[in-house]
């Protein structure tokens, strides 16, 4: 379906990619009920539609912010010396100042931490204290796609400042055991 976004322009809409094609007795074995799909559902757009827009103007905050997740992608990636340090230094350049137009175009607070903080503080929230995972006893595919979002942060400080100034760590760690546990040993 043809539609018009926020910023005036024309995009295609698939209305129902967030619903899971399951038969009821599927649907009621992995749900349990509608309301949990539909929250489900609610979740996991609210992860595409504003959590992962978070990720970039945090984690290129600075410019030392960038040179270090560059200096991460450098040195995990398969960069030969001269391709590595230009990769690093223009790369982290570009992405402070694309940072920054994103900082604007997603009307993200001054300081953008304030954002990731409060996206997370509303994760947990919703979450709740009677249940380890949006899914309940196991995670659901709204928590595999906040965990998504976040994972991609690990090892820079905007994960470091996201668990020591929130309440998502005790969620997190249970997810990255929850996937280990569900992932074969080779």
């Amino acid at each position: 379906m043809k539609a018009v976004n926020d910023q005036g322009k024309e995009v295609t809409e698939f209305c129902n990619k967030y619903w899971l094609m399951l038969d009821e007795r599927e649907a009621q074995r992995m749900y349990g009920g509608k309301e949990a799909r539909t929250e489900e559902m609610k979740w996991r757009q609210w992860a595409d539609d504003w959590l992962v827009h978070l990720i970039s103007p945090n984690v290129y905050r600075t410019p030392a912010e960038a040179l270090a997740s560059f200096d991460y992608i450098v040195r995990e990636g398969k960069f030969g010396a001269v391709e590595g340090a230009v990769a690093k230094y223009m790369g982290a350049a570009a992405m402070y100042l694309i940072s920054k137009r994103l900082k604007s175009r997603h009307h993200l607070q001054e300081d953008v931490r304030e954002d990731l903080y409060e996206a997370a503080n509303k994760w947990v929230t919703a979450v709740g204290k009677d249940r380890p995972f949006m899914g309940g006893q196991k995670p659901n595919l709204a928590d595999l796609a906040v965990y998504g979002v976040l994972r991609v942060t690990e090892g820079l400080e905007a994960f470091d400042d996201l668990m020591r100034h929130t309440r998502i760590q005790p969620w997190y760690l249970r997810m990255e055991k929850a996937i280990a546990e569900a992932s074969p040993v080779p």
